[in-house]
């Protein structure tokens, strides 16, 4: 994958991010230059997995021949100075898998320069080698460490971080935290020294454009001096490794080596699961890598005695801002694991959350380290079901399930006799209602202060859409082991019966929310895509006039090339575009701005209504280009309502990445079924 990198504003557009198991990351613009307070090469997960501090900033490269010098970044100052302004001397960048790559051209020499993350390891490598010299020269590369230790959240300044520093020989710089933790950075194939100084003023435009603060401070501890070859790699890898003090440094030919290995045997697990499939375009090979990102290992603490594990997996929701989120996990597990092509690793990640069902709810947001669970959300739970759905389906594990099915029939039992924020079954209907003033249960969870934006106490489509599909399969899931299923295939006669409330009599595809407080019928009656899901999911409780009638409308009103507006644009209240201070981003988030996880669901759903896989499957191909574009090689979170459709929000999502995978490999199959 290349792209434009020489121009400034296109290669700071372009963000490469890289996540390393664990929760933490790497990050930044093709240009060099830092927008966000959240670009750095080394992210570190110090109280894992949400414990994440920026620990080494940038290492900011100049190549050195003779009297000659040619920066190889680029930095944008509060004053507007854009100085060194080294993106000029991109020859190219490329993804490697998921390894961000450039060559610089600087006169007759031509330098490569990789970064990538080992798995597992609060690690990172930046190495640099010549492919094209002249004879006799001898050229280095000098590197200014620029460190930092805060919150990811946070933005540094001046004075807020006084590390101890300490050098060993000449190849290895240490500073010694406040807490006492240290950031390692070793030199390979040079030396090092201190030369410890404020870096005052970095711009971060992106933080400006969001409102928020936006100029940050970095300390430089020293330098790293070293030889470029045609021969060999040099460069620092920076670590805060409990074992970097005692453990050889890794040879870096061999660590980039793994690190390509994983990206193979990633893609090769995948074909190897869809070997009946022949013809995988890149650009799915592309999120199949993607998925990697999201995927993390989690202490899960002390869990009930049915928690058959000692270790969790989880899903961070979003990278950079998001940690891992009930609701987000279940509806990214598909794509993330099965899609492929690694069903064990959905096993984890299902058991470990079943160790935090709660009065038949998931958390909404996972806990980390001491904290207590929240559990604000209606759906999750029910997304849970339908991720055990997609799981037995890939495995056919029926001893997990015996295991697990006690679990979700409490969640069943809780959702019909009420649990937490008014959830519950209402027994003139058959239907499942939710919510209490100010909390806001449903992924359109957006709240300015007091005001929840999008207000839908009561009786959510999607909800009883999931309700309905959930005791479908949970009365597969009896029979299957042998237990009386006429309980929950009764329930849900009756919840199709109700769901028929939905339909709008005058053929314009389904309510929002049902029974919601008096005076709130215009909230119900806008056209959202909550609708979809009464499709796209497997048991739909509609017929097939309504659910044409769904899709109709949902093409009509919603569908952009990258996903689903979340209103219509004739809507008095709807926003095209997502951008402002945080009450206007916030504003936006729910009313017209395009969520790309939406697309993989509508084309679903599509396919259900006409029959023509391929035709659905075209829904999906404008993420190829995508790919090129913001966060390299994934799906951002969001997208402008108003053409074109500029991205927003995370630059990296789970749920994006997985909806879009996840359907095209089920639409591929039954392409290549039908023939």
């Amino acid at each position: 994958m290349t792209t434009p990198a020489a121009d400034l504003n296109q290669a700071e557009r372009r963000e490469w991010w890289i996540a390393n198991g664990r929760g933490g990351y790497a990050a930044g613009t093709v240009a060099g230059s830092l927008t966000r307070g959240y670009h750095g090469l080394l992210t570190a997960t110090i109280d894992p997995p949400l414990g994440r501090r920026l620990q080494v900033a940038k290492l900011d490269a100049t190549l050195i021949d003779g009297e000659r010098q040619w920066p190889l970044f680029t930095n944008r100052w509060a004053d507007g100075c854009v100085e060194p302004d080294g993106h000029g001397l991109i020859d190219s960048f490329r993804l490697d898998g998921r390894m961000p790559v450039w060559n610089w051209a600087c006169g007759d020499l031509l330098v490569e320069h990789r970064i990538w993350m080992p798995r597992g390891e609060d690690s990172v490598w930046s190495v640099f080698r010549l492919l094209r010299g002249r004879p006799g020269a001898s050229p280095r590369v000098r590197i200014a460490l620029l460190l930092a230790d805060h919150d990811h959240h946070h933005i540094g300044h001046k004075g807020d971080f006084d590390p101890i520093l300490t050098i060993d020989g000449d190849t290895r710089v240490t500073a010694r935290c406040a807490d006492g933790h240290d950031i390692d950075l070793i030199a390979v194939g040079g030396h090092m020294g201190i030369d410890r100084a404020w870096m005052e003023h970095f711009a971060l435009p992106i933080e400006h454009e969001r409102g928020l603060p936006d100029q940050q401070d970095l300390l430089r501890v020293g330098f790293a001096e070293l030889s470029l070859s045609t021969t060999a790699w040099c460069g620092v890898l920076a670590t805060v490794a409990l074992d970097a003090k005692t453990a050889p440094v890794p040879n870096p030919e061999q660590a980039l080596e793994r690190f390509r290995q994983h990206d193979r045997a990633l893609l090769q697990t995948a074909r190897t699961h869809h070997n009946q499939l022949p013809d995988v375009p890149a650009w799915t090979d592309q999120l199949i890598l993607a998925a990697e990102s999201f995927l993390i290992e989690r202490p899960i603490g002390a869990l009930p005695a049915r928690q058959p594990q000692t270790k969790g997996m989880s899903v961070i929701a979003g990278y950079p801002w998001f940690g891992d989120w009930g609701r987000d996990t279940m509806i990214a597990l598909p794509g993330l694991t099965l899609a492929t092509g690694r069903p064990e690793i959905a096993k984890r990640i299902l058991e470990t959350f079943a160790g935090f069902v709660d009065l038949g709810m998931l958390p909404n947001r996972f806990p980390g380290a001491g904290e207590t669970p929240v559990y604000n959300t209606v759906d999750a739970a029910l997304w849970y079901i339908d991720a055990w759905h997609a799981y037995i389906a890939a495995s056919d594990d029926l001893s997990a399930l015996a295991r697990v099915f006690p679990i979700l029939a409490s969640i069943v039992t809780h959702y019909r006799e009420g649990t937490r924020y008014g959830i519950g079954l209402d027994p003139a209907d058959g239907l499942i209602h939710a919510g209490e003033p100010g909390v806001q249960l449903t992924w359109m969870d957006a709240k300015v202060g007091d005001w929840v934006v999008t207000p839908r106490i009561g009786k959510p489509v999607e909800i009883n859409a999931l309700w309905y599909h959930g005791l479908r399969v949970m009365a597969d899931f009896a029979e299957r082991l042998g237990r009386d299923s006429q309980r929950y295939r009764s329930a849900a006669d009756r919840a199709r019966a109700g769901f028929a409330r939905f339909v709008r009599p005058d053929g314009s595809g389904l309510y929002d929310v049902l029974d919601g407080p008096e005076g709130s019928d215009g909230e119900g009656a806008r056209i959202r895509p909550n609708q979809i899901f009464a499709v796209s999911l497997t048991h739909s409780p509609l017929d097939t006039p309504a659910q044409a009638s769904v899709v109709e409308v949902c093409a009509r009103h919603l569908l952009c090339p990258f996903g689903l507006r979340t209103l219509a644009q004739e809507d008095p209240d709807y926003r095209g575009r997502y951008e402002g201070d945080v009450w206007s981003r916030d504003a936006a988030y729910h009313q017209g701005t395009v969520w790309a996880w939406l697309l993989g669901h509508y084309a679903l759903a599509e396919y259900r209504v006409t029959g023509n896989a391929a035709a659905a499957q075209a829904r999906l191909a404008p993420i190829a280009d995508h790919l090129r574009d913001a966060g390299l090689g994934t799906v951002s979170e969001i997208f402008d309502g108003d053409p074109p459709h500029h991205p927003r929000g995370c630059p990296a999502q789970a749920w994006s990445v997985a909806c879009i995978l996840d359907a095209w490999t089920q639409l591929e199959r039954i392409r290549v079924a039908i023939g």
